[in-house]
């Protein structure tokens, strides 16, 4: 694991709300704007018990977290059974959401999953099904494309017919003034978008 914290949720639908957060090392997906590279090599950050980590998010949510969110590196290259069996069973019984790109088979139980979806490695069939929200960066034309490619296959994607359709974020890259102008100009001309914008960076929150 590389580090627990309690802050505020920078990005998505739940921007703003008071969230305790569980970054799990390991990632090979190799994202090059990646801004939590140093949580990629699993090796390099050690092991925690689940039941520690469950402590610590009631002790969050005594600090007034409303959600724990699971995220890495890429949590799912971890088998989250037993971290998400572990957090159900705190006091606390947190919300648990997870922030993922889909690349490795789904484990774990989530009250709300955020897809973030990338070109080099696209998401698995059953990412597309089970997520809330889809969150694509952007920082070119071909972003612009690989997102409605993305929106198409969540519908297609064999989703309960009692499932709402995940809402569809666009993430302008981070300083990139391009990435910015497309995905603005993309909302504004398509209503199923919304903007995402990385708060947190903005205000200087961790």
């Amino acid at each position: 694991m590389v580090e627990t914290f309690h802050s505020l949720q920078g990005e998505g639908l739940h921007a703003g709300r008071s969230a305790f957060f569980i970054r799990l090392a390991g990632c090979n997906v190799g994202c090059p704007w990646c801004d939590t590279k140093p949580s990629w090599p699993m090796a390099a950050h050690p092991r925690v018990a689940v039941t520690t980590l469950a402590e610590q998010a009631s002790q969050a949510q005594a600090a007034g977290a409303a959600f724990t969110v699971i995220t890495g590196g890429e949590p799912l290259h971890h088998n989250l059974d037993a971290l998400c069996h572990a957090l159900d069973a705190a006091p606390s019984g947190l919300p648990i959401h997870l922030e993922t790109s889909g690349v490795d088979p789904l484990s774990g139980r989530f009250d709300w999953i955020t897809l973030s979806p990338k070109r080099h490695r696209p998401p698995r069939q059953e990412a597309l099904a089970a997520c809330h929200e889809l969150k694509v960066v952007v920082g070119d034309r071909d972003d612009l494309a690989f997102a409605e490619a993305m929106a198409r296959a969540a519908d297609l994607s064999g989703r309960p017919d009692s499932a709402a359709p995940p809402l569809l974020l666009l993430q302008p890259l981070w300083d990139s003034s391009a990435g910015q102008e497309l995905a603005i100009a993309h909302v504004r001309r398509d209503c199923r978008w919304r903007l995402s914008l990385q708060s947190h960076k903005w205000l200087g929150v961790r």
